[in-house]
């Protein structure tokens, strides 16, 4: 739970190439750990829940009052989409109404415990085209009246809000502006600093449309403070912002006692998920390359990169093979100014065996691709 409430989200992919995202990027900052303990978070303790943030993602029941608001905007205004809903949704209000009927009466459901009783088939040229179960369940989700009560393999279990929320979660509605206010203030301290783009690129995407004036805000307030942010030469571009309450971290930057500690992150980790602020942080571009064509590929299928204390470093193409057993490292890659010393070397090929723990493997094996300098430290 600190580590979430750090990071705010868990972007939600299933992916099992080397295992799916969430349980990676908790791995990456805590080690092994038991995966029970998640889903005791999310389906028991109910202290987490699944929604929409950066995509589908597993947010805290503490910031329901955010995702709330959110929902109550649902399908509004003058889009086509919109009113496509819209107009789809009141011809099949008896279908609405019979499904949660049948929650209120028997919930938890899977959706193939659902009769499709549309008046009117859903209509696209897309894989949705006459899923009615399933649109409705989508946006009865979006409105707010039902929710995601638990997951069984691929099936999703469903429940009315009303029935899965624990009565301790603030249900208290929220004006747009305190909608922003709280969605800045948790987006910039799950980054450290930022700027205002970087603030708008992460946690929730639609919270930020009066940014500027929020910002001006929380500053007048002294709820954020700008800061400086240099390289050797000169200042960067911002303004860029740090939450009063992480200030005194700042002082951690010059701490002597501090070691770098070496890890494998996600493609889909909160820290590297703004592309171009993970290049213009890091120097480190990197893009996921699972969906094109394994010519076009630079690294890999599923490439992860590999953090050292506070510098990106390189990058690993692992695949889990749970029959076997078996973590295979096809490719590993160094950054230009990557360090050469056996320290790291060393360091590398502990976080990969870390994961291979993990995962269940009983065998963590390297490929012939490994830069010179590291070859005989992973093996």
């Amino acid at each position: 739970m600190s580590v979430m409430q750090d990071i705010r989200y868990l972007q939600y992919d299933p992916m099992r190439i080397v295992a799916p995202s969430h349980f990676l990027v908790l791995w990456s900052r805590l080690g092994s750990y038991d995966l029970g303990l998640l889903d005791a978070l999310l389906w028991k303790e109910r202290r987490l829940f699944e929604d929409w943030a950066q995509a589908t993602s597993i947010v805290l029941s503490e910031d329901y009052s955010i995702f709330n608001a959110l929902k109550q905007g649902f399908a509004g205004g003058d889009s086509s989409w919109a009113k496509k809903i819209r107009e789809w949704m009141k011809k099949n209000r008896s279908f609405s109404r019979y499904i949660l009927e049948e929650l209120k009466l028997k919930g938890p459901l899977f959706s193939t415990q659902f009769e499709d009783r549309a008046s009117e088939p859903w209509k696209s040229t897309g894989w949705t085209a006459g899923r009615n179960v399933d649109m409705m369940l989508f946006f009865l989700k979006a409105q707010g009246k039902i929710m995601l009560a638990g997951r069984v393999g691929n099936k999703r279990l469903w429940d009315l809000t009303d029935h899965f929320l624990p009565k301790w979660v603030n249900r208290e509605p929220l004006s747009s502006n305190e909608v922003a206010q709280r969605a800045t203030q948790l987006s910039l301290r799950g980054l450290g600093v930022a700027t205002a783009r970087h603030i708008q690129q992460h946690f929730v995407h639609r919270c930020y449309g009066n940014l500027s004036s929020v910002l001006a805000e929380l500053e007048a307030e002294e709820r954020i403070i700008h800061v400086e942010v240099r390289d050797e030469r000169k200042s960067w571009p911002g303004p860029w912002y740090i939450h009063s309450e992480d200030v005194h971290l700042l002082d951690s930057l010059e701490d002597e006692d501090w070691k770098p500690r070496t890890t494998l992150l996600s493609p889909f980790d909160n820290l590297i998920s703004d592309r171009k602020r993970t290049e213009q942080l890091w120097g480190f571009r990197f893009r996921f390359e699972v969906y094109m064509p394994k010519s076009k590929r630079e690294y890999g299928c599923y490439v992860m990169p590999i953090l050292h204390g506070d510098r990106l470093i390189g990058r690993v193409d692992p695949l889990m093979n749970r029959e076997a057993k078996q973590l295979t490292i096809k490719a590993v890659y160094a950054e230009p100014k990557a360090p050469k010393t056996a320290e790291v070397g060393h360091m590398i090929a502990d976080a990969t065996e870390d994961l291979g723990l993990f995962l269940g493997a009983k065998e963590v094996r390297y490929e012939s691709k490994v830069p010179a300098f590291w070859k005989r430290y992973l093996h």
